[in-house]
């Protein structure tokens, strides 16, 4: 399994999921099962769904990434915050 899953949407994912928990287990519902799910795809880093769509969310870590480290503030000597 490769990872398809970023870090922004691992982060999301996991929010979702813990909201999902705890609304289902106050109204004592099953949406505490669902709540599971992007639980456990954010912490393995891949979502079955992703792989059948071809949506791969780590591309934008890698081009945030790429873009510190060779990008424009690199070229002109800058920092981002001044």
């Amino acid at each position: 399994m490769k990872a398809n899953v970023g870090s922004y949407d691992c982060a999301v994912r996991f929010v979702a999921g813990c909201l999902a928990l705890l609304v289902g287990h106050h109204y004592f519902s099953w949406w505490s099962l669902i709540g599971f799910v992007p639980i456990l795809s954010s912490i393995a880093g891949f979502c079955p769904l992703y792989a059948l769509l071809r949506i791969d969310t780590t591309e934008c870590d890698r081009h945030e990434h790429r873009m510190r480290s060779d990008g424009w503030f690199a070229r002109t000597g800058r920092t981002p915050r001044g």
